[in-house]
């Protein structure tokens, strides 16, 4: 009777777990994604392909494209500049550097990206010009702010080096001539100011080196002596709060 129970509940259980699984098959059941390449069949099926590898390339580039034109390069440089010159390794971590450089770069860039929201994003999703224009509007901010920070030698250097005419206005300059003069223009002004920067911190270390060679104390490391007096100064002068205007009004 004893194994006719156990082999009854055994039984019973099966068929539990069988009618379960079947129950929750018919409740959730899973979606089945399929990927594949047809033939098409108008021609707008072509002009509609085209139009999402085009956005998947756009989007593809949307990390570029932060980085080399805004002024996330000027930013990030000059922030990595201060971390290096108060010689405190990895404080503050790189996810914070980054992060404050991004949410200033937005702050700075809000002007341009507004301009771009409305004269290209805001007529193309009400369907008023088609995405060529959207595209070709979207790029008149971004050029008038990349010509405003560019020098003409760094792109007078490139225009000869393409071997092309002086141009003689703005619209005749190639996007893809204006951007890497934007970026070295913009890696020139970030390392002018790394460089007033590390004056402050230069004069702290060399104070210290000298008063420790004159107490005879050559043995210990000048930097462990010179870190929390860096650190100190930066504090009591506001340090990021400086710096953070300094970075806010070279883009004015």
């Amino acid at each position: 009777m004893k194994g006719w129970s156990i082999g009854l509940g055994i039984v019973l259980l099966s068929l539990f777990v069988f009618a379960g699984g079947a129950w929750a098959q018919e409740v959730i059941p899973f979606p089945r994604l399929e990927l594949g390449v047809g033939t098409a069949e108008e021609p707008e099926d072509v002009a509609l392909s085209l139009q999402i590898l085009v956005l998947l390339t756009i989007l593809t580039l949307a990390p570029a494209m932060l980085v080399m034109l805004t002024s996330f390069t000027r930013i990030i440089v000059v922030l990595s500049f201060v971390r290096t010159a108060m010689a405190t390794q990895q404080m503050p971590p790189n996810q914070v550097l980054i992060g404050l450089a991004l949410f200033l770069t937005f702050f700075t860039m809000a002007p341009t990206w507004q301009e771009v929201n409305e004269t290209a994003l805001q007529p193309y999703l009400a369907g008023e010009i088609s995405q060529q224009a959207a595209l070709e509007r979207a790029v008149i901010p971004l050029r008038e702010f990349m010509f405003y920070h560019t020098r003409e030698q760094d792109l007078r250097l490139f225009v000869d080096v393409a071997d092309m005419d002086l141009p003689q206005a703005r619209e005749q300059v190639p996007t893809h001539l204006l951007i890497p003069a934007f970026v070295i223009s913009e890696l020139k002004t970030a390392f002018q100011l790394g460089f007033i920067l590390f004056i402050p911190f230069l004069v702290i270390d060399m104070i210290v080196a000298s008063t420790l060679m004159a107490m005879g104390m050559l043995l210990l490391p000048p930097v462990i002596i010179s870190l929390p007096f860096k650190v100190l100064l930066f504090v009591l002068v506001d340090g990021w709060q400086l710096v953070t205007r300094s970075l806010l009004l070279s883009f004015q």
